[in-house]
């Protein structure tokens, strides 16, 4: 996100408060971890034996070292969300330890301490809350301009509990260059910490062909399915741009991009390309995405991209800056994990759940390096996208069947339609761009079970918005696939499309407005 916004008061350290060390179990083989009876489906679970072998060759563990790290990554994050919630005004940051074994939240209320102390935690002195560090960092953002090419970028590191400023350690007097640059910011000397680094940071697209999906002569990586297209690095084109597959068909139109400030950009698909729940694993299958919790710094991630495959590191910063020969960048995570030109828009996820797209970084894969993404949340609340996820923590989509929903739901069964041919309604509303809203929260707005023929629909969308109409079919395994689509500029949507017998659905998804709409649908 850009947060290039003057401060209009001096920034405020906060009291001296305490960090609250958090002990998960251990994965390392020092011993056996316990788990309650039937918790091991639920463990193995949290990701797909892809993830567990490219954690296992990059971390150094045994697929059961492996597994249980995630578990207490899951854990890690759950106490963070916990954590955070009740401490408010207090939080100042979370870390996990390189081994994963031990979470350290860090708060700035002594009482809260205690309260954490007496569910079994050690409390630990620390200076400045999360709220102080994040307006150290938004005055360097704001003078960012001001950066020399000597300062890579800067990041809250909660560990330090200050703001780190990177100063390339090839250049002379860099490290003189950026405590210079943090004065000249107006910030205090004691928030800041300088750091030598040997990261140069560039944006991950080269000019190549054959890559997961090209925009003119670009080649980048495809990020995560939403609801109407997928998200990727906004460096990788332009609004307006179209984009075609790695196997050169038409695949859509950018109709947002974001870069430099932020690095994201939205693809709206055609009707030939299905959005699915998944990622590459590159070994002949996919990943779930099941959700987009945010994984805390020093968990495990994973990355995937068509120059390099999968590869995996750990999160070392949240809401870094980065500076770009184009333009600064605000708002990444910064990782250990490796990549390199065509990797640009690929999918950061950790055990299932997506965390964000390539944005740039320096090294390769052979001698490793730093990789920046941005988060996948804010790409969604941004532009009002709806992510789409197995719903189940960890099936992937081709062997999820549909969930039974709640009896205020169309059934579970699909319903036959009139016998005569006649035409049935229905109706829901879209609460926001992307998102499609009814009781129950079903996706689909009706699903039925029908013979051989033409199948016709006509939505309608209330007056100003602009609502898309896709008819899926379901198919071995229970997966649905869209069969038919009809996403035009106009208010309302007619579909046809000739099939065969079986069960299908209809959904709605919105392009731009919010309201009710009424579809009506038949099958002779």
């Amino acid at each position: 996100m850009d947060r290039r916004r003057a401060l209009t008061t001096a920034v405020v350290i906060a009291t001296a408060g305490a960090a609250v060390a958090l002990t998960f179990p251990a994965f390392a083989g020092t011993g056996e971890r316990e788990r309650p009876s039937g918790d091991v489906t639920a463990d193995r679970a949290l990701a797909a034996p892809e993830v567990l072998a490219a954690l296992s060759r990059d971390f150094g563990l045994t697929t059961e070292q492996a597994t249980d790290r995630l578990a207490a990554e899951r854990e890690a994050a759950e106490a963070v969300r916990t954590v955070k919630a009740a401490a408010g005004a207090a939080w100042a940051g979370a870390w996990l330890a390189e081994n994963a074994e031990t979470l350290t939240i860090a708060v700035t209320d002594q009482a809260l301490a205690d309260e954490v102390r007496a569910a079994g935690a050690e409390p630990k002195i620390v200076a400045h809350s999360s709220a102080v560090l994040d307006q150290v960092k938004s005055a360097l953002d704001t003078n960012a301009d001001e950066a020399a090419e000597s300062i890579p970028g800067w990041y809250v590191d909660p560990s330090s509990n200050t703001v780190v400023v990177l100063a390339r350690a090839d250049v002379a007097d860099a490290e003189a260059t950026a405590k210079e640059f943090a004065e000249a910011s107006g910030v205090d000397a004691a928030a800041v910490r300088v750091e030598t680094s040997e990261e140069a940071p560039k944006p991950l697209f080269d000019v190549v062909g054959g890559d997961a999906y090209s925009v003119g002569n670009a080649g980048c990586s495809i990020g995560f399915s939403v609801v109407g297209g997928f998200v990727t690095a906004g460096h990788c084109g332009r609004a307006g741009a179209d984009t075609r597959g790695v196997n050169g068909v038409a695949q859509g139109e950018i109709t947002a991009s974001s870069f430099p400030g932020d690095d994201f950009a939205v693809v709206r698909t055609n009707a030939d390309w299905t959005p699915t729940a998944s990622v590459n694993n590159y070994n002949g299958g996919v990943l779930p995405v099941a959700g987009s919790e945010v994984a805390p710094v020093g968990a495990s991630i994973c990355r995937s991209g068509a120059t390099t495959g999968l590869h995996c590191g750990e999160v070392r910063a949240l809401n870094a800056t980065v500076n770009y020969a184009e333009g600064t960048v605000t708002g990444l995570t910064r990782t250990s994990v490796c990549a390199e030109p065509g990797d640009s828009g690929g999918a950061f996820i950790a055990g299932d759940q997506a965390q964000g797209v390539t944005s740039g970084g320096s090294g390769d894969c052979t001698r490793g390096g730093v990789t920046f993404f941005q988060p996948v949340n804010e790409i969604l609340e941004r532009n009002n996208l709806t992510l789409i996820t197995t719903g189940d923590g960890g099936t992937p989509p081709a062997t999820t069947p549909p969930a039974t929903p709640p009896a205020t739901t169309p059934p579970a069964e699909p319903s036959e339609p009139p016998a005569d041919g006649g035409d049935c309604a229905a109706e829901g509303s879209v609460a926001r761009d992307g998102t499609i809203t009814r009781p129950g929260q079903r996706r689909d707005v009706v699903r039925f079970r029908a013979p051989a023929g033409t199948h016709a629909a006509c939505l309608t969308a209330p007056e100003g918005a602009d609502f898309d109409l896709y008819l899926q079919q379901q198919v071995n395994g229970g997966r649905w696939v869209t069969v038919a689509r009809a996403a035009t500029d106009a208010g309302s949507e007619t579909l046809t499309f000739e099939g065969g017998a079986g069960n299908y659905r209809y959904r709605v998804a919105s392009a731009s407005g919010t309201g009710e709409f009424e579809l009506r649908f038949a099958v002779n």
